[in-house]
């Protein structure tokens, strides 16, 4: 099927977006979906860029909606598997061993975080694949915990359709301005991984104060 060449705004030929183009130009809605699994595998590809600009190609006639919408969610899904196989593959004894070589930790926090996952993991899977960053790495605790595999590929296919229709509709809707979308989206990241710096700091600043109280008391 011969596909008509992207007319982009401000020529993105390199870079990310024109990288994505190229893909949607020669492989069509497949290669959105090519495009959304490897981003799935490599964070730092961004899908604030990827999924707006498969939403303008489907604004332009180069390729359907439905099946920009199908193609991508379809490649969220290939990418989280992998992932999710990754986890199965270390396994919870190798997380184990390495998490007791780590330190400022304690085996109990590891425990703590598998009840956790036990108790929420499907809602962690779910809400999981619309949170930036987040979004490709809480595979790899579901396989480590061994989630249900079919459980895992709905619950994954169900948060991707729903991120990513929100992407791809706002490329669609927005149309030359389709690249307005990564500014707001990039924020929201940019957020999430300020949240969690600050999170980690707090822990690692408590489990030191832990660790001098405790030495302090062990001195005579």
């Amino acid at each position: 099927m011969d596909h008509a060449p992207l007319a982009l705004p401000q020529e993105p030929a390199a870079g990310i977006a024109g990288w994505a183009a190229d893909l949607v130009d020669t492989l069509g809605a497949p290669g959105a979906g090519l495009a959304v699994a490897l981003e799935n595998l490599f964070p730092p590809l961004p899908s604030e860029v990827i999924l707006p600009l498969t939403g303008f190609a489907a604004g332009q006639g180069v390729i359907g909606l439905t099946s920009a919408l199908f193609w991508t969610t379809l490649g969220s899904v290939v990418g989280a598997v992998v992932l999710y196989g990754i986890g199965t593959l270390f396994g919870r004894d190798r997380v184990h061993a390495v998490w007791a070589r780590l330190p400022l930790v304690q085996p109990a926090d590891l425990e703590r975080t598998e009840q956790w996952f036990a108790r929420h993991g499907t809602k962690a899977v779910l809400l999981g694949r619309m949170v930036p960053v987040f979004r490709s790495l809480i595979s790899v605790p579901a396989g480590v915990e061994r989630m249900p595999f079919a459980l895992f590929v709905v619950l994954t296919a169900l948060g991707s359709l729903m991120w990513n229709s929100v992407l791809v509709m706002a490329g669609y809707w927005l149309g030359d301005r389709w690249n307005t979308v990564e500014a707001y989206v990039g924020v929201l990241s940019k957020a999430v991984v300020v949240l969690v710096l600050v999170a980690f700091a707090g822990y690692v600043g408590v489990r030191l104060r832990s660790r001098d109280r405790g030495q302090h008391r062990r001195t005579p």
